[in-house]
């Protein structure tokens, strides 16, 4: 039996706007969102320096061997009527391509059913839903609303 959730997701490079589909792990015990290296380099992501290595640590609280994180991508994400601009770490995650770890977890809610493996995203961030409603208002808009979790912190 499985007990893994996946998602197929569609990502968006913000420079190019060049489209990757790929697909993406729930994974509660990760505490933020991540994007394999391989991927990054394969598909040319423009990477972000961080400011500060990120040391990662594995679940017995060592330092993970392969290093800490020195570098993020952001991306526009896209799951069926979902849309989000995210800023992911990369890191070399194996065979995994993107990893939505707690962070994403929270802010989302996704609804699982856990017999069937569907997922629904339900309780969108309160700028996702006042968008979906100006939607629904101007049926001729064209266009999504990209919201980041930056900008759900600062609106809460």
């Amino acid at each position: 039996m499985l007990r893994e959730v996946w998602l197929n997701i569609k990502i968006k490079k913000v420079n190019t706007h060049e489209r990757v589909i790929v697909k993406a792990l729930l994974d509660s015990g990760a505490t933020g969102m991540f994007m394999d290296r391989k991927m990054v380099a394969k598909h040319r992501f423009r990477l972000q320096k961080l400011k500060r290595p990120v040391t990662i640590r594995n679940i017995d609280r060592t330092n993970n061997s392969i290093g800490a994180i020195t570098y993020q991508v952001e991306i526009n994400m896209y799951y069926k009527s979902h849309v989000e601009r995210i800023r992911v770490d990369i890191y070399n995650l194996g065979r995994t391509e993107v990893i939505l770890g707690m962070l994403w977890l929270q802010a989302y809610t996704p609804e699982i059913n856990w017999k069937t493996r569907e997922i629904k995203i339900t309780r969108c961030l309160l700028l996702c839903r006042r968008s979906n409603r100006k939607k629904k208002n101007r049926r001729t808009r064209r266009g999504k609303r990209v919201v980041t979790l930056e900008e759900e912190r600062i609106v809460r």
